[in-house]
Formats: C-alpha cells, sequence, structure tokens
C-alpha cells in the first residue's frame, strides 16, 4: 500500500507548446493516468494533488483512493504564477503524507518539473536528507526544465534515494510525456522490470484521447502489455513442445524480438505439417491396398445389383437395358458414383454380355421354328 502526493507544476512556463498538445495539458494527462495506475496496483492506494505554482503550494485533494476526486481535481486546475515553488511544494507534500489516514502506507512525492529550478542545489539536498529520514521516497519527471534545472533536480534525488526507491525520468522534447511514462518505474513500481522500463505505448489505434477518458487509456495500455506478454510466452511454449524441450519462463526479462517469436512458430508450424503430411500418405497407401484387394469383388457385386435390378423393372434377363434406368439405379447405389469411367466401363461390358446372350437366343429361336435346316 502507498499513498502518494503529486506536485503538478502549473506555473506560466507549462504554457509552452513543445510536448503536445502543451506542458500544462500533457501533465494533467500524465497525472491522471498515474493516479489510474496507482489505484489499479492496490485498491487500498492513496493518491492527492497539490500545485506548486501561484502564491503558495496548495494540497486540492489529499491523500484518497477515489478516483473520480483526483479527475475532477486536474480537469480544474488553470496556470497561475511565473515559477513553481519546489522547496515549500515538498515540505507541504511531507506534511501531507504525514497525517495521511491509513499509517501502514508508504509515503511517495512525485513531482513533475515543466519550468526552470529557482532553488540553489544546497537547499535542494538540505529537503532531500530530511526526507530519507522520514521514509520518504521521491519520483521526478523532468520536461523542459533545461540542463541545469535536470542537473539540480538529479542530485535532489540521488540524495533522497534509498535501496533504489526513488526514480529521475528526463522526458526528451517532442514526445508525448504519458506514453513516455506508462512504462516506466513512476508509473509502474515494482512491475517495471516485468513490463520493460522506459517501454511507451500508444492508444492511437483505439482511437481513445487520454485527456477525455484516462482510466479507459490506462485500462488499454495494460491490457496491450498482457497481451504482448502472452504472445511471447505462448510462442516460447510452442517452440519448447516442437522440439521436446522446456523454456524457463522469466518474467523479469523483456519480451523476444518479433522476428524471433514468429521465427519459433514458423519452425514448430513446418514440423507439424511434416508430420500431418506422412500420416495422410501412410493413410493414402493403406486406402490403394484395400482397394486392389477389393476391386473385384465391388464390381462383381455392383454388377449382379444392376442385373437383379434389370429384371425386376423388365420382369425378365430378356429385355434391353434402359440407359436412363441403368443410370437411376446407380445414383441410388451408396458410395456410387455413375459418371465415374470405371462404373461406366462395367456398364458397357454388362450391355455386350446382354446383346450377346440376346443374340446366342435369337439363333436358337432361328433353330427350333426350323429344325430341318440343319
Amino acid at each position: 500500500m502507498e499513498a502518494t502526493v503529486v506536485c503538478v507544476d502549473n506555473s506560466e512556463w507549462t504554457r509552452n507548446g513543445d510536448y503536445s498538445p502543451d506542458r500544462f495539458h500533457a501533465q494533467t494527462a500524465a497525472v491522471n493516468l498515474l493516479a489510474g495506475s496507482k489505484m489499479q496496483d492496490n485498491p487500498e492506494n492513496g493518491v492527492g494533488i497539490l500545485t506548486m505554482a501561484g502564491k503558495s503550494p496548495q494540497v486540492l485533494v489529499t491523500p484518497t483512493s477515489d478516483l473520480s476526486k483526483v479527475l475532477n481535481c486536474t480537469a480544474a486546475l488553470d496556470i497561475s504564477g511565473e515559477f513553481s515553488n519546489i522547496y515549500t511544494s515538498v515540505q507541504v507534500a511531507q506534511l501531507a503524507l504525514k497525517h495521511r489516514s491509513n499509517k501502514n502506507q508508504r509515503q511517495r512525492i512525485v513531482l513533475f518539473s515543466g519550468s526552470p529550478v529557482q532553488e540553489d542545489k544546497e537547499a535542494l539536498l538540505k529537503i532531500a536528507k530530511k526526507l530519507k529520514k522520514n521514509n520518504v521516497a521521491v519520483d521526478v519527471v523532468c520536461f523542459g526544465c533545461g540542463d541545469e534545472s535536470t542537473e539540480k533536480l538529479q542530485s535532489f534525488v540521488n540524495a533522497v534515494q534509498n535501496s533504489d526507491n526513488c526514480h529521475f525520468i528526463d522526458v526528451q522534447q517532442g514526445a508525448i510525456l504519458s506514453d513516455a511514462l506508462i512504462g516506466t518505474p513512476v508509473f509502474q513500481g515494482e512491475n517495471a522490470a516485468a513490463f520493460g522500463a522506459g517501454t511507451s505505448m500508444a492508444t492511437d489505434d483505439f482511437n481513445v484521447d487520454p485527456n477525455i477518458d484516462p482510466e479507459l487509456a490506462l485500462a488499454l495500455r495494460v491490457s496491450m502489455e498482457e497481451e504482448r506478454e502472452r504472445q511471447s510466452r505462448a510462442a516460447a511454449a510452442a517452440a519448447a513442445s516442437g522440439e521436446g524441450t522446456s523454456v524457463p519462463m522469466d518474467t523479469t526479462q523483456t519480451e523476444q524480438p518479433m522476428e524471433e517469436n514468429a521465427a519459433d512458430v514458423d519452425e514448430s508450424l513446418l514440423k507439424a505439417i511434416a508430420m500431418s503430411m506422412q500420416e495422410s500418405e501412410m493413410e493414402v497407401d493403406d486406402a490403394s491396398k484395400d482397394k486392389k484387394v477389393g476391386d473385384v469383388l465391388e464390381d462383381e457385386e455392383l454388377k449382379k445389383a444392376l442385373e437383379m435390378s434389370l429384371e425386376e423393372h423388365h420382369g425378365s434377363s430378356d429385355s434391353t437395358i434402359d440407359p436412363e434406368f441403368v443410370n437411376s439405379v446407380l445414383s441410388s447405389l451408396p458410395g456410387v458414383n455413375s459418371s465415374d469411367p470405371e462404373i461406366q466401363q462395367l456398364v458397357q461390358n454388362l450391355r455386350e454380355e446382354q446383346s450377346k446372350k440376346e443374340g446366342e437366343k435369337k439363333e436358337e429361336k432361328k433353330d427350333d421354328q426350323n429344325p430341318g435346316s440343319s
């Protein structure tokens, strides 16, 4: 469990448009996603909002687990004051964390700085020692601060550092702030290693604007990461089963390159296809052997069936073969294709035999009618 106070830079410097759409709105979108991420990690986590510019730092929301309060607060933020007051803001944030309702929550300050730092390095180091003494972790997100301010903030984070519980992120100009932060330890915390720190994701494919629906944007981003991890594991498992070996699962590693995963899947697929083709060839060979053994019996049985059907249809074996009737008889037999060349040949042979028999009978009749001619 963790209580977090987010220090927002609402100074005039945040009107700058070097981060889309500008520093201020890029910052508020990132804050909304951060709040959603913290509360998703643990429903008992709390997030508060504090503004650093203006007459004096002001706590707008004390650490709460109600995400709607945070979203409503960031939606009502205004730009006020020429510079942000980091020294006083950090002290006020520490006081707010000290009076958190759940004392079991760890304490964390996330400081967004989008303007030059006015405090000198010594003042920041002084307050850093106090934070470290009180077990308060600090994450600093620097965007458009300038080289000198970046160095001050980096030293500040290093002074508060205790067992790698603090993080410093410097987002380069032109980047989408929320995308640049989504996979970093600032958002993911202890889960950052599993996702790959520094990984950026976009929800442009889903046409979701983080400014309008930050909760949905966050859910999509997390789902995309989970799906990529699932596909990576499935590809590794498929490759392992295809090769007959086992691959140990290590969630602390980043996902394999897509080219390697595709190669593993293709190799396993080719092996499966080859085995299937071998089985099909064996089945065809067995069927061919059975056909050779049964060809003669099958033809004889079909021939007998045709003869019997013809006798029933014409009343005797003296009648000539009706082609239409033969086709109808063949069509009614299960598993027989009347247009098969072998079947047609069988019918033709049957016709020739019947014609031969009729010719012999005619000769016998002539002999009976003219007994003395011989």
